[in-house]
Parts: structure tokens; sequence; C-alpha cells
């Protein structure tokens, strides 16, 4: 299965869902045209847990299938995928240490998209980076709410603290890697780990790899 490729014309990505099961997984098979029929597979077996379609043994092939082809998975996914994935352990699964650790990887996931929808609202990704701003951060506590600060950009050792601090969950088989991954990613696309990563100027610091 893994090494066959999908043939269903130009991929379009399905936005929503059928309220035919049929018609859904027609729907999906266009999406993951070009590529895997694995990951075909692990995708309509999330459709056929979220419908609670014989739930006992989907989603015990779904977690069967991220404990033998996690790596595989971790690659090729998009973030979308990989998201479904970790909404799909913490839904499901029996083991609360496994729930916890995709739930961790889905707010931060789902913190990234509101954040990145409110700035395309807003026109955000026009503004400028104010350099008097940021020196004046370096200095200067500046409050947000709740006895929240704004963080120091070039400097803050935040991020860097927050990763040490995901360190053992990011061990968590299968849903720790899946962690791993989205963090990672989400310091090369066009986020606010990545934009603030191109200001950080203190090496020891860094919460990047």
């Amino acid at each position: 299965m893994k090494e066959t490729i999908i043939d269903a014309g130009d991929p379009i990505q399905t936005r929503g869902s059928h309220k035919a099961i049929e018609r859904h997984l027609e729907s999906l098979r266009r999406e993951f045209s070009g590529q895997s029929e694995l990951l075909l597979r692990h995708a309509e077996l999330i459709v056929l847990i979220r419908r609670a379609y014989d739930l006992r043994t989907s989603y015990a092939q779904f977690r069967d299938l991220w404990f033998k082809e996690g790596d595989f998975l971790r690659e090729k996914l998009n973030i979308r995928w990989l998201v479904s994935a970790t909404d799909t352990f913490a839904d499901h699964d029996p083991d609360m240490a496994i729930r916890a650790v995709a739930m961790l990887t889905s707010s931060l996931a789902i913190t990234i998209m509101m954040s990145e929808s409110e700035r395309y609202l807003t026109h955000a990704n026009e503004a400028i980076i104010d350099q008097a701003r940021v020196e004046y951060l370096q200095h200067n506590l500046v409050p947000l709410f709740e006895g929240l600060s704004g963080f120091t950009v070039g400097t803050d050792d935040t991020l860097r603290n927050m990763v040490w601090r995901m360190e053992p969950f990011m061990k968590v088989e299968p849903v720790g890697p899946i962690l791993r991954e989205v963090w990672e990613r989400f310091q090369n696309e066009d986020t606010v780990f990545a934009r603030f990563r191109a200001l950080h100027v203190r090496d020891r610091t860094s919460w990047w790899s």
C-alpha cells in the first residue's frame, strides 16, 4: 500500500464533508492524488472514526498504523493531517498520556491557525517591524493583560524554556514525535515563531534545532 501511488487527476483539497460517506471518501481520494495509498488510508480511517463507523475496529487500525508507520506518516503528511491525527488520538486513545500530548499538539496548531487567520483579516502581513519598539522591549516591560507582558523579541528565553519543557512529551509514542514534527515545521513556515526567529540575536536562548 505504501508504494502504491494514487492517480485520481489533479489533487483538490477537501473543505467540509459530504453527508454521504461514499462521496466523502471519493473526495479524499482526489485530495491524495499523486501520493501514497497509505496516506489516503490514514485519512479514510480518520473519517470513519469521526463518523463512529465500526469505531473500535477503525480506531484500533488507526492506532496500529501510527505505531507501525509513524516515521513515514510524519514525513509525508502535511500539518493539516498531522493535526487531524492528534485530534483523533486526543478524542479516543485509552492512554491519557497519549491524549494529553495529542491535545498539546492540536492546541498549538489551532493557536497558530487563529493567529495567522487574524493576521490575514487585518492585513498584518503587510506590517513592518518597528525597530524602535524592538529596542524598547529590550529594556522595558510592556503590559498585555492579566499580568502577561510582551515577548522580548531578540533575546527572550521563553520559547527556549518551553521547548525544554516539551522535550519529555515529545518522547511519548506515537504522538510525541508528531508534536516535535509540527513544532519544527512551525519554525520554518510563515508563523510568529519563524518571524521572531529571524529577529533573534542571542544564541543561548535560541529555541530551534
